[in-house]
């Protein structure tokens, strides 16, 4: 089947991870992307997993295969003229250029938006940022952290009286990385409805924003974000998570707690507690809401997991999940028949899993097709196949350190 973004070729000026993982969704949706590394240092990501001690053996570089497949490898020393005009040329036969540099390194170089604009006038621009491009803190450096913090996520997880709380695995990173992929595709559509290229921005601050959006919505509306909750006094017990016997937990998401509690309860072996007049209905359990999360917790204390898994599909329509660790999930039959996991053929690893598409379009499927580049892997390919240089032309970029 054909994929719903060949014949779309990306220019991928980035490190780290925002502005990778961006790229990486643009290949796996079918575009040919070009990975452009510094010649004499390449993408920092590619040590990063070093740098924190951990020992790889003999299995991938996670964290730069994770951001960086789909991808063709291109080393270049871009603070040479000829180096530039590779990348000129390459605009020049191109649809998206991405970048996420600290401000003002792309104009210096001469791969900013004004530099680039004049090779290809439909080029689509897009900067991964910290802060958005305007203000006084625009050109301020942002890593995935700051994303977090200044968002208000540090403050929005956990419970009262927690200090700010981290959230691992870089997801004001994936997320400013999503929102900047929605905005090419967006820019794409408008390109071919109105013949025109332009910039795209997304950010960390504001892509985290977009993420608690119901929550900045009560606070611009309503004067109040929407606060941490302590789970021992969850004003819905129903809207809440437990401790089995295993020490697994169980996650209730019953919105209207008033049609279930009746039957829940029954299930639960504790009919009872239906006609307890603490627990009549939404406004007295509420009241009440510690001592009926105190007896949900010792009654889900006295059997696994697994049991009241089964205890619950048996006994009424509700709404209710395991509350998986990471490590959990490639393991989940649900995750694998989503095939939001899937196995990869990887030519140095070999059968190696990896996370799949989250989004299934039924006629045009994504997929995952290459590893991430080795360094510099495809640089005489792309010169050679793409851009029409002779062999002659490439061993004398090699000799003045070009390439």
């Amino acid at each position: 089947m054909p994929m719903p973004l060949e014949g779309i070729r990306v220019i991928d000026w980035t490190i780290w991870q925002q502005g990778p993982v961006c790229a990486a969704m643009l290949g796996d949706l079918g575009a040919e992307v070009i990975k452009i590394e510094q010649r004499d240092s390449g993408d920092p990501g590619r040590g990063i997993v070093k740098m924190s001690g951990m020992d790889l053996g003999a299995r991938p570089n996670f964290y730069f295969e994770a951001n960086n497949r789909n991808k063709k490898g291109l080393t270049l020393d871009l603070k040479k003229p000829a180096a530039r005009d590779i990348v000129y040329q390459l605009v020049r036969q191109s649809d998206v250029f991405v970048q996420n540099y600290r401000f003002g390194v792309a104009a210096r170089l001469g791969l900013d938006y004004a530099a680039l604009r004049p090779h290809n006038p439909r080029l689509i621009y897009a900067s991964a940022t910290g802060y958005g491009p305007e203000g006084p803190e625009r050109t301020d450096p942002s890593f995935d952290q700051m994303g977090l913090a200044r968002s208000g996520m540090m403050l929005a997880c956990g419970e009262p009286d927690m200090p700010p709380l981290q959230v691992a695995g870089g997801i004001a990173d994936q997320m400013g990385a999503i929102m900047l992929a929605y905005g090419i595709l967006a820019a794409l559509l408008a390109r071919e409805r109105f013949g025109v290229g332009q910039e795209v921005d997304a950010s960390h601050l504001g892509s985290m924003i977009w993420l608690q959006g119901l929550s900045v919505a009560a606070r611009t509306m309503m004067g109040f974000a929407i606060p941490r909750m302590p789970r021992q006094y969850a004003a819905n017990p129903l809207w809440n998570h437990y401790r089995c016997k295993d020490d697994q937990w169980i996650c209730l998401g019953m919105l209207q707690p008033d049609r279930y509690w009746a039957d829940f309860v029954r299930a639960l072996g504790r009919p009872e507690l239906a006609a307890d007049e603490r627990f009549a209905d939404l406004r007295v359990r509420a009241a009440n809401a510690g001592v009926a999360v105190a007896i949900l917790d010792e009654v889900f204390a006295t059997k696994p997991r697994s049991e009241w898994v089964a205890i619950l599909r048996a006994g009424g329509d509700f709404i209710f999940t395991v509350v998986n660790s990471v490590n959990e999930l490639p393991d989940d039959p649900q995750v694998q028949a989503n095939h939001y996991i899937t196995d990869f053929d990887h030519p140095q690893f070999g059968t190696t899993q990896v996370v799949g598409l989250p989004v299934r379009l039924s006629e045009t499927p994504g997929s995952v097709r290459l590893p991430a580049p080795e360094f510099g892997q495809h640089t005489e390919e792309i010169l050679n196949g793409v851009l029409g240089y002779s062999w002659e032309q490439i061993a004398a970029l090699k000799e003045q350190q070009v390439i």
